[in-house]
Formats: structure tokens, sequence, C-alpha cells
């Protein structure tokens, strides 16, 4: 993880800034696989908080590994729902 980038264990981060920390974590090459694993977790339990707020429908996910991640667990979580 780049020094510009937050470490996605500071307290107190909004759902977004949690979302791009953990997004940064988990796609830098640099990053041990198991903080990777820590990450996703905690990326994945702030996506109903974002897509309430329709951030992603303001914005994509490029990369096409994260994206897909985000969009099979939003279609899950919704299932869950119905």
């Amino acid at each position: 993880m780049s020094s510009s980038t937050p470490s996605v264990a500071a307290p107190f981060r909004s759902p977004l800034e949690t979302f791009v920390a953990c997004a940064h974590e988990m796609l830098d090459p640099a990053t041990p696989e198991a903080a990777r694993r820590r990450a996703e977790p905690r990326l994945l339990a702030v996506l109903p908080a974002l897509h309430a707020l329709g951030v992603f429908e303001l914005f994509a996910i490029r990369d096409p590994a994260l994206h897909a991640m985000v969009r099979d667990e939003l279609e899950a979580r919704q299932q869950r729902r119905a």
C-alpha cells in the first residue's frame, strides 16, 4: 500500500473512505495475501451504505475483478432480502 493511501485499520472512517482504502489495499500487488483477506470483509461490509447513497450509480469500478465481486455481493444481498 502506498504511503498516501490511509490504512484500512484507521478508526472512524466513512463507508466511502473504508471502501477506497480497502480497494486500494486489495488491488495493490505489494499487499500480502493475508492483508487482502482482512480487507475484503471490510470492503463488503460497507456496500449496503454505498449502495443506499447511490455511489455505484455515479461511479464505475474499473478493475474487472473488483467490479465483479461488488456486483455479485450486491446481487446476493438483494436476493436475500427478497
